[in-house]
């Protein structure tokens, strides 16, 4: 499945339907009055998280949502009836935003969570209600009421409790690979990986977290080099960062530049809680290991897990770590005094 995490669609509610106007004309009741009845309420265009989700591919190629019109009144004080409201399906982490004001209308992040983004137009009322001592046959209603309609700009932030984030070909895909189910295209070149992927990292039978591979940076990715910055919205709700660094390279110079691009896309990114993934450590000389470690544990004055995600080394300590980290927060959050 295409994954496609922007999306431009016209919501469209519907219009309430007129009120009646009509009378009584019954054999045994020569002066009924007016029975014209109420108009039905339109459609709402509402957004609803749905876990199976994980695109917003279906909004491509059906970019117009239009609810039904509610029903005109009838005769005999009859109501129109309630037209359904229409209800789109988005992944979880979908966030709605008016195109014309710019305004966030729903953050749509948990199972089920739901958001009415077009309110449906209120029915019109039937000349019944106009009648009066001094107008005993009114022939008065009222039209129904517009629905809300605006153009609505869908983004999709992936909901993952740690981000890999690095350079093209540092092993972030590799990472992901041996650590969850998830299965990313891995190759010996630069940009292999071109949207986000995510996976479930199980460090028991009773804890797991969900871990984010982020397309790879590279120097001016601000400036729309490379793959640019737009995959970057994905970490907006990470709560771990993982830099995944190169020992083959210089790993030290590669963090600074990832920080860099960080800092030009959100610099609220750089205060997030972070640790270092030293990766492909099978490559480098066991002589040199030490040395190479310290330097990058000075670089980055973070805890600096050296592993080997080809190999599969050393991703015990480090999802200890994000585990433990993750912990922290959680309680962190239970209770912030």
């Amino acid at each position: 499945m295409r994954f496609i995490d922007e999306a431009r669609v016209l919501v469209h509610a519907g219009k309430g339907g007129d009120g009646a106007i009509a009378f009584l004309r019954e054999k045994y009741r020569p002066f009924g009055g007016p029975a014209g009845g109420d108009g039905g309420r339109g459609g709402s265009v509402i957004f609803q998280v749905d876990e199976g989700m994980s695109t917003l591919l279906d909004f491509k190629y059906n970019p117009r949502l239009v609810a039904r019109d509610g029903e005109p009144g009838r005769g005999k004080q009859q109501y129109g009836r309630n037209a359904d409201d229409l209800i789109a399906r988005v992944p979880p982490g979908t966030v709605v935003i008016d195109e014309e004001s710019g305004k966030v209308l729903a953050d749509l992040v948990l199972p089920g969570a739901s958001a009415v983004i077009a309110q449906g137009g209120e029915g019109g009322r039937g000349n019944m209600h106009f009648v009066s001592s001094t107008r005993r046959a009114p022939r008065i209603a009222t039209p129904g009421k517009p629905g809300e309609h605006r153009w609505v700009r869908l983004e999709l932030r992936l909901v993952a409790e740690a981000g890999l984030i690095g350079l093209p070909n540092a092993g972030k895909s590799t990472l992901l690979r041996a650590l969850t189910a998830a299965r990313p295209k891995v190759a010996p070149y630069p940009f292999t990986t071109l949207t986000p992927n995510l996976g479930r990292v199980f460090v028991s039978d009773e804890e797991s977290f969900s871990l984010a591979d982020i397309p790879g940076l590279i120097e001016g990715a601000h400036l729309g080099h490379g793959l640019g910055i737009r995959f970057l919205r994905h970490l907006s709700r990470t709560r771990v960062l993982v830099y995944v660094l190169d020992a083959t390279a210089t790993p030290g110079d590669d963090f600074e530049v990832v920080r860099r691009e960080l800092e030009a896309f959100d610099p609220s990114l750089l205060g997030r809680p972070a640790i270092v993934a030293l990766n492909k450590m099978d490559l480098v000389a066991p002589g040199e290991a030490p040395a190479i470690i310290e330097a990058v544990e000075k670089a980055t004055h973070l805890r600096v897990f050296p592993i080997s995600a080809d190999k599969r080394t050393g991703l015990e300590p480090l999802v200890e770590a994000l585990a433990a980290q993750l912990r922290h927060l959680e309680r962190q959050a239970e209770c912030p005094s």
